[in-house]
């Protein structure tokens, strides 16, 4: 562990670190073999696979047709890269053929799976070579050269390479159109000044067909192999290939499935789109990152920055391929070597996220169909009659007047500018949904936004350049063009004129796909190469403008084609922005749809689900995924969205969602209601445990976003995180770690009244009871009555926690308690970040606390780094410590004897310490 001094503001690295780097070995030099050409594992797999083309068409009578040419048979079935992608087509031999590609047909796969692709290509199938390469003070430049046109149209054929070797564990490498100008992502992305001067990685090129090599010097081992297939660099459709070290590839959003991708012939899309969370549909979001484990632990990712409507194809060989159909080949691959590492260096690339303001940790209740704001507001009341702990209160669409941005039912929400007064003084906040459609059919001067939109020439043209008209919720609708800086003005003056009517904390940014409840517009899509490209992906309606507005939609920064996955990013910027102008505090964003980099103006749930223990179990995996995105305010609808839970549903749901880092119950219309109070007592009491459990963690939590913020560290972490040489954990989906230190593992099956979880080497204690369990690494059958969620500290963890109150608020006056869990050397460490809760940039312009906890040779120390008055206002009351193996004679702080108790399960407590924590302490126990 680094040692720790006293921290500035130009000195942020103010969380627990890990040493990073491995060491280096020399670069080998030298032209590739060809991929094809191998160990003798792959020379035999070539021999089965011809020997099993052989019988089968003995046994088949020959309708597998003529036998392939040789050079076909030597790829094994793993190994065969799609030559002919497009969905909805019979692929014949003819059709294969006529790209200069192997055609072996393979038994079809079960119904709704794919399988072994019949058109794959032949080993020596054109390609780019490299015919020069130059050095540069960052790395490399080189040129591209095809000399037999591919089959796409408009192939380029003279591509610029660029490779900039810009730390010691990240390599950015760009391949684009040598001669013009074409659409990039309009992120800010860091500019190096200088070359890595200790890489631990060897990069190498194989000239003809040219193709990259990527090794981690440490091992050996091959990252990226893009030589498996040929590089296609069309107009409209971009494809490059690489083989993976692994079959543990993790990321690729926004998809519903399990952590780790199947790489059994399965297509991944990204192209945003409002679906409930279905597998295998590409989903609301797009994030073209992936993290793939290596063996023996070590990790690394890839970033391709690219926005337009793409692809990954995955493959037993392991294989993997990206298919884009615009922009460029813009990747960033980052080393780690650990998955932490990995992480935080992908978010160094993309932007750390926002720290959000200490409400948005609590407990938010929202609903579409409360109907009237009285309606909420009794929610509100009984929620405080039984002492549950709610900081936000929301509302769905059903507040608007007939359902249109900006506006008040006047009648059934006349009194909700009284119910957001009333939150304000009860330490509350309020939250409402806002659409990026704009009612385009109220009559001229009657609605603003509308009218004063247009009139400015903010929304989405059409190819004539005319507001795309489309539909949504009011109805026929103009979409804003949040790309246009205008758009962010005009965006704050409508919030301006609501704010002051209703005085909003936060904003819900919902359907900005953007959604379209048409295919396009009401006029349709003009015939085009935008909204009938030469290729399309797999895309869920099998059209780029499903449910969504034409591609060809003209944008100020680019056409819709290139920007459509960036609309919710853009939204989200202008409504942080606004926020921040509006309130002059730290804005609180969640949105639906996002891309990198959206954790520094957003976060994030996870869409529409319904009220089912499947989709319960699919909200772990999600969650985590979006931890790998920089996302890390995330969590799904609580009890579900759509259909009607049940008590038990609800109540399983409630334990796990209080430890989601949103947590959010949420529920539609015409569903009975699912918040707390309407519960039976016993699952009432226990939903109001749970909650007072996540309250009495919020010190734990807001550091761990601090931490978040600071350095990308994630918030909710997969188990590999944190033991990444144990493989039991790689594939582990149904728990998670809150930091390094906190094991949540709920129950997600109906009619259980236990768990079985892995709980990883070492000594872990119950968070409840302080009472140790030790593992080998082992999967552990647990307790779990209904009332009963699963809580364990790892050893050698000091977590901050503090009396709960109702409210975020309440409890942050509340004394805190230290949980300290002893290593088995007697050893722990903790940390605590503590402000004002909702300034702007109390870090940067330090007016923040930040304290360090220790114990070493049966001592705590309490250490303040950096301080600030806000901690003046709190003490340390309580001192826990777990793992005690014998009761001491006396305990001491700062030299005075203190009463204490000891208990069985060896746990001391030392209480009414009376510490104040903005000065440091010792205890000491002898």
């Amino acid at each position: 562990m680094k040692s720790y001094q006293k921290l500035t503001t130009t000195q942020p690295a103010a969380c627990r670190v890990e040493e990073e780097g491995a060491a280096p070995m020399p670069s080998g030099h030298g032209k590739l073999a060809p991929w094809w050409v191998g160990s003798g594992l792959l020379v035999a797999a070539v021999l089965l696979s011809t020997i099993t083309v052989w019988v089968l068409r003995q046994v088949s009578g020959g309708w597998l047709g003529p036998t392939p040419p040789p050079k076909c048979l030597l790829v094994p079935e793993s190994h065969r890269f799609d030559c002919y992608p497009e969905r909805h087509v019979v692929v014949t031999q003819e059709l294969c053929e006529s790209r200069g590609c192997c055609f072996i047909q393979s038994p079809l796969p079960a119904e709704g799976k794919q399988g072994v692709p019949w058109c794959f290509y032949p080993p020596d199938f054109p390609s780019y070579a490299l015919e020069s390469l130059n050095q540069t003070a960052l790395g490399m430049v080189g040129l591209l050269v095809r000399r037999e046109k591919a089959y796409y149209p408009r192939d380029i054929e003279k591509l610029r390479l660029d490779v900039e070797f810009e730390t010691d564990t990240r390599l950015h490498i760009k391949i684009t159109d040598a001669s013009n100008p074409r659409y990039e992502v309009p992120l800010d992305v860091p500019r190096v000044m200088k070359r890595a001067e200790n890489p631990i990685y060897s990069l190498n090129f194989s000239w003809d067909p040219f193709g990259v090599l990527l090794q981690r010097k440490a091992t050996g081992t091959v990252l990226l192999n893009t030589t498996v297939a040929p590089l296609i660099f069309a107009d409209q459709f971009l494809q490059i290939s690489t083989s993976l070290p692994s079959k543990f590839l993790y990321g690729l959003g926004e998809h519903r499935g399990s952590l780790v991708h199947s790489l059994d012939w399965n297509t991944l899309t990204l192209w945003a789109r409002d679906v409930s969370p279905t597998e295998s549909f590409n989903l609301y979001g797009a994030h073209p990152f992936y993290l793939l484990m290596e063996e023996g632990g070590n990790a690394h990712g890839v970033f391709l920055l690219n926005s337009n409507a793409m692809e990954v194809a995955l493959q037993p060989a392991p294989g993997l391929t990206w298919r884009t159909i615009g922009g460029v080949l813009d990747f960033y691959i980052f080393l780690g070597p650990d998955p932490n590492m990995v992480i935080q260096q992908y978010q160094q690339v993309i932007g750390f996220p926002a720290m959000p303001p200490i409400w948005a940790l609590g407990f938010h209740l929202c609903r579409w169909g409360y109907g009237s704001s009285n309606e909420t507001w009794q929610t509100v009341r009984a929620m405080r009659n039984y002492q549950i702990p709610q900081d936000g209160q929301w509302n769905d669409i059903d507040y608007m007047d007939g359902y249109r941005d900006f506006t008040l039912d006047p009648q059934k929400f006349a009194s909700l500018p009284s119910l957001v007064q009333d939150l304000h003084k009860h330490g509350q906040h309020y939250v409402m949904i806002l659409d990026p459609g704009i009612s385009s059919t109220s009559p001229h001067g009657s609605y603003w936004p509308f009218d004063e939109g247009l009139r400015r020439g903010l929304f989405l043209n059409t190819t004539q350049g005319q507001p795309l008209i489309g539909q949504v919720w009011p109805g026929f609708t103009a979409f804003a063009d949040f790309s246009n800086p205008d758009t962010h003005q005009w965006w704050l003056e409508n919030l301006q004129h609501f704010y002051a009517r209703v005085p909003f904390d936060g904003l819900w940014i919902d359907m900005n796909e953007p959604s379209n409840f048409m295919d396009g517009s009401e006029d349709g899509c003009p015939p085009g190469e935008f909204d009938s490209p030469p290729y399309t992906p797999a895309v869920l309606g099998d059209s780029l403008s499903a449910k969504t507005v034409c591609a060809s939609a003209k944008q100020k920064v680019s056409v819709h084609y290139n920007l459509h996955n960036l609309y919710g990013l853009m939204e989200a910027k202008a409504t942080a922005s606004a926020l921040i102008k509006i309130r002059g505090k730290r804005p609180f964003v969640i949105s639906r749809s996002t891309f990198p980099s959206q954790g520094r103006y957003s976060g994030h749930w996870l869409g529409d689900n319904r009220s089912q223990w499947k989709d319960m179990g699919y909200s772990i995996p999600g969650l985590l995924s979006f931890s790998l995105f920089g996302i890390p305010l995330v969590g799904a609808d609580i009890c579900g969205f759509s259909g009607s839970t049940s008590e038990e549903l609800c109540t399983r749901w409630m334990q796990l969602g209080a430890f989601y880092p949103f947590a959010r119950n949420h529920n539609t219309q015409n569903e009975k209601a699912q918040d707390p109070t309407v519960f039976s007592p016993a699952a009432r009491t226990a939903m109001k445990d749970v909650l007072l459990t996540r309250y009495s963690l919020l010190p734990f939590l807001y550091t761990l976003f601090h931490c978040a913020h600071v350095q990308g560290d994630t918030v909710a972490r997969p188990l590999f995180f944190e033991f990444p040489w144990d493989v039991a954990t790689w594939g582990l989906d149904r728990q998670f770690l809150w930091g390094r230190s906190l094991l949540v593992t709920p129950v997600l099956e109906p009619g259980a009244d236990s768990v079985t979880g892995y709980v990883p080497q070492g000594t872990w204690y119950d968070f409840y009871t302080g009472s140790s369990v030790n593992s080998s690494g082992e999967m552990l059958k647990m307790s779990a009555p209904l009332e009963h969620l699963n809580l364990h500290i790892r050893e050698g963890s000091i977590l901050p926690t503090q009396k709960p109150g109702t409210t975020t608020e309440v409890t942050r006056g509340n004394p805190l308690r230290l949980v300290v869990a002893l290593s088995s050397h007697a050893t722990a460490w903790g940390d605590l970040f503590w402000d004002d809760g909702e300034s702007l940039d109390t870090f940067e312009k330090g007016s923040y606390s930040y304290v360090v906890f220790n114990v070493t040779q049966n001592i705590f120390t309490s250490t303040v780094l950096h301080a600030s008055t806000e901690a003046t206002k709190v003490t340390v009351g309580t001192l826990s410590i777990f793992g005690l193996q014998k009761p001491p004679s006396k305990v001491l702080l700062n030299g005075q004897e203190k009463p204490f108790s000891y208990l069985d399960n060896q746990v001391l407590n030392v209480s009414d310490l009376g510490m104040s924590l903005s000065q440091g302490f010792s205890l000491q126990w002898l």
